[in-house]
C-alpha cells in the first residue's frame, strides 16, 4: 500500500480555492446628457491576464477588463473590472506552469468577468455589452511570442475589440 500513497502524494492538484471580484469601477463623465445620445456607441475593450504565487501551491490569476464606449467622440461610460481567483496548484512541472496560470485560470474566471460586466453596464443605465468568447490559449502564445521578439515592443497579453451595439 505504501507504493501507491506514495504515488498519490505526487498527483497534479488543481482547485478552485475562491473567486471574486477584486476591484469595480465605473465612470460616465458626460451625464446626464450622455442618455440623450441616439448615435450607436463604439466600445473597446481591453482584456488583461496575471498569474502569481502567494503562498505554497497557492496562486491568484487576475482578469482585468476595461470596456471603454464612446459616441461622437465622448465618453459614454468606461468600466473597469478586476476579476480573480485563488487556486491551489500542487505538483505540476514548472514547465507547465504558465500554460495553467495563462490559459486554464483565465478560462475558469471569464464567464464571472462577462457576467460582472454585463451587469455593471446595464444598472448604470446602458444596454448590456455581453463580451465575446475569448481564446486565452491564442492570448497566452501570442503574448509568449511577443516576449520572444521584444526587441521592438514590450511584453503584453492583451486583447482589443471593437464592438458596435
Amino acid at each position: 500500500m505504501e507504493p501507491s500513497m506514495n504515488n498519490e502524494q505526487h498527483q497534479p492538484v488543481f482547485t478552485i480555492e475562491k473567486l471574486y471580484v477584486k476591484d469595480m469601477s465605473l465612470e460616465i463623465p458626460n451625464a446626464p446628457k450622455i442618455f440623450l445620445e441616439r448615435e450607436t456607441p463604439e466600445v473597446n475593450i481591453q482584456l488583461h491576464t496575471k498569474g502569481e504565487r502567494i503562498d505554497e501551491g497557492m496562486y491568484e490569476v487576475l482578469l482585468t477588463i476595461t470596456v471603454t464606449a464612446k459616441a461622437k467622440e465622448k465618453t459614454m461610460f468606461l468600466v473597469e473590472v478586476q476579476q480573480a481567483g485563488i487556486f491551489q496548484i500542487r505538483h505540476v512541472p514548472e514547465t507547465e506552469m504558465d500554460p495553467v496560470l495563462g490559459i486554464a485560470c483565465p478560462n475558469i474566471l471569464f464567464p464571472y468577468l462577462r457576467e460582472a460586466v454585463s451587469d455593471i453596464i446595464t444598472r448604470a443605465g446602458f444596454h448590456a455589452v455581453i463580451l465575446n468568447p475569448v481564446n486565452f490559449e491564442a492570448l497566452y502564445y501570442q503574448g509568449k511570442q511577443q516576449a520572444e521578439q521584444k526587441a521592438t515592443a514590450p511584453e503584453k497579453t492583451e486583447e482589443t475589440q471593437k464592438v458596435t451595439h
